[in-house]
């Protein structure tokens, strides 16, 4: 593996990065489509879509991940989540077990680049939720 400056690849690399977002965003519902869009030939992207990939700096990447006891009432996942989206962290992965006792233990992961809020104060919103008994987090 290299880490190389797009500037001084072939201009085909950064076009196979441009029709793999359009195949990710669905604006092209086809490898066919997403080459045609990006100006390459279907060929040159199948020959290179396994080993072009863009680069993502890791500080703009980072993970928090919250462990939760809710009350087994309606709603309150949904709260739970809203006021996650509100924060505007970016929801990667939920798991809610089964509830047991009237409560049920959720664990969900966060990519928190575009989140407006500090951990803490994300905490504080949502341990101050009708039916959240404790939250916790470790952030990556």
């Amino acid at each position: 593996m290299l880490l190389v400056e797009k500037s001084v690849l072939p201009e085909v690399f950064g076009k196979v990065i441009e029709a793999k977002q359009l195949l990710h965003t669905g604006k092209a519902s086809s490898a066919t489509e997403a080459a045609k869009l990006a100006g390459i030939s279907r060929s040159a992207f199948y020959k290179y879509r396994d080993t072009v990939f863009p680069y993502i700096k890791p500080e703009s990447e980072k993970t928090l991940n919250l462990q939760a006891v809710l009350l087994d009432t309606p709603g309150i996942l949904a709260s739970f989540i809203a006021v996650i989206f509100n924060s505007g962290a970016n929801i990667l992965t939920v798991n809610q077990n089964e509830p047991v006792g009237g409560s049920a233990l959720i664990t969900i992961s966060l990519n928190t680049a575009q989140m407006r809020l500090k951990a803490n104060d994300l905490l504080l919103h949502l341990k101050s939720l009708n039916g959240v008994e404790t939250v916790l987090y470790s952030a990556q």
